[in-house]
């Protein structure tokens, strides 16, 4: 089942609703801003992604109307949280004192202090996105919702989560990933982000099928190998990377062995070694470079950022001074750089440090 949009009455006016592929979810109201709800659909339908059966409403709809509107409706499975752009930082704030939300994630929200009276919540949690411009404004909140979490955004203007002038996607992408591991908290729904990705290296290292690890892998998905810039944006480009340069080409003794995993509300971080003998010219690592029948072992970083329960975009960093280094196209001699000894030290912090400086016996016993 697709994820499903439409515009619906809602909250006295017109909302626009995205119900997520599974066709039921805890719910979440996005009230607008000035930008009105059209200036918000897309993030409505990153939300749905995500697992929430979501609606977004002008700030000036009302809260009550608009919250039981969308409680209302059959897709509904769980509790309900909000969040506020703007001027409808307030609706979302009145949801959360009324009872009728059991928290809320408010962004800017210029005139929010007079727009406020009246009790507040003290038990249900509050985060706040905040600019330079924003923070006094904000301090008025802490009487009212005392489990209230602030966060300064510095050097951008309101608006910077938006769609326009103000937007910053550095300061959107953590906004919302901190706003996501809120409603995660709050309302599920959680995935087993650690397994998922067990399967999609499964996939790519054990089983070498492209077209089913593109099955755990959204629609249009992006992939990065960092220091050589191979990978793919979208289907069409990611799956032939993955079809015709890198699980054929990944030696047949590849191995990752791993370090650490860490895992978020919308991402695993994965520290691991990366081993094989470079017997095959491995297009994703180094292309064009003929094999040399070298053992390799780096250190690599994966930052795999999900979408719900399939992958959204993986980031994969590691050394490849080292690499060149250990198949020998580098002289370690010439450069400040190390070969297997990264791997070795990465994963044994008893290996020897500072080996590469010659300044550091100078400064024994200082």
């Amino acid at each position: 089942m697709a994820m499903e949009t439409r515009w619906v009455e809602a909250g006295g006016g017109r909302g626009y609703l995205a119900v997520p592929e599974g066709g039921s979810g805890p719910g979440l109201v996005i009230f607008a801003g000035a930008g009105g709800a059209r200036s918000l659909t897309s993030l409505a339908d990153l939300y749905a992604e995500e697992g929430y059966v979501t609606l977004a409403v002008d700030g000036t709809c009302d809260p009550t109307t608009a919250t039981k509107a969308l409680a209302g409706r059959p897709e509904i499975d769980g509790p309900m949280a909000t969040i506020g752009f703007g001027s409808g930082a307030a609706a979302a704030l009145k949801a959360v004192a009324s009872a009728e939300a059991v928290g809320a994630a408010i962004y800017y929200g210029e005139g929010i202090g007079a727009g406020l009276a009246g009790a507040g919540s003290p038990e249900r949690p509050v985060i706040a996105h905040l600019t330079d411009a924003d923070a006094v404004t904000f301090e008025q909140l802490r009487p009212r919702f005392p489990a209230i979490e602030v966060f300064l955004y510095r050097g951008v203007a309101p608006g910077f989560a938006e769609a326009g002038e103000a937007f910053d996607k550095s300061s959107f992408n953590l906004a919302y990933t901190r706003t996501l591991e809120l409603l995660r908290r709050l309302l599920g729904p959680r995935y087993d982000l650690d397994k998922i990705w067990d399967r999609h290296t499964e996939l790519e290292f054990a089983t070498r099928a492209a077209e089913e690890t593109m099955t755990t892998m959204v629609a249009e998905p992006y992939v990065n190998h960092v220091p050589v810039m191979t990978g793919g944006t979208g289907y069409a480009e990611t799956l032939r990377f993955y079809k015709n340069h890198f699980i054929p080409t990944a030696p047949p003794d590849s191995r990752l062995v791993p370090i650490s995993r860490t895992i978020g509300a919308d991402r695993v971080v994965d520290e691991m070694l990366f081993c094989f003998t470079h017997d095959n010219e491995i297009d994703w690592m180094l292309p064009g470079v003929k094999p040399t029948g070298r053992k390799v072992e780096i250190p690599l970083v994966a930052i795999v950022r999900f979408r719900g329960d399939k992958i959204y975009s993986e980031h994969i960093y590691w050394d490849q001074a080292s690499v060149l280094v250990q198949v020998g196209l580098l002289d370690a001699k010439l450069y400040p750089v190390a070969g297997i000894e990264t791997a070795r030290k990465a994963f044994d912090e008893s290996e020897p440090s500072n080996t590469l400086m010659a300044r550091w016996k100078e400064s024994e016993g200082k």
